[in-house]
């Protein structure tokens, strides 16, 4: 057998268990970072939710507090001097809390997360194309 002369390929023989356990390996890379991707989605989509949440909430907080505040400003209507500020602090609050509920509630979404999805499809057409060239 020669020695390699310096500056010619040498040529290496890849048997396929070789190629087999490449493949392999390059699928559980692949798996790990499909995974850390999903968990970055959801994560964003958790605080996109936590901040509607936190929205629906407060403007809930005020709608109901706009109702406590009505009960005894309708005593106050009943006087003829206090019913035009009664009535503007009750429509305050009905008309913000209910605008913020009603924006919080828009924003919430429940969805799968796009990105993920579009990788994992095409992570399985490579996986299958190394496969196939492996066979050969």
């Amino acid at each position: 057998m020669r020695a390699p002369v310096e500056g010619q390929p040498t040529l290496r023989v890849v048997k396929s268990g070789d190629l087999a356990a490449e493949v392999i390996r390059d699928a559980q890379r692949l798996v790990g970072l499909e995974v850390a991707l999903a968990k970055q989605e959801l994560k964003d989509l958790a605080m996109a939710n936590t901040v509607a949440a936190g929205l629906a909430v407060f403007g809930g907080l005020l709608f109901v507090l706009g109702v406590l505040v009505a009960i005894p400003s309708l005593v106050v209507v009943l006087v003829p001097w206090h019913w035009q500020a009664a009535l503007t602090w009750i429509g305050l609050y009905l008309v913000l809390g209910l605008g913020l509920a009603l924006y919080g509630k828009s924003r919430f979404r429940v969805e799968l997360p796009a990105k993920t999805l579009t990788s994992l499809k095409e992570s399985k057409e490579w996986a299958l194309r190394r496969m196939k060239s492996t066979v050969r």
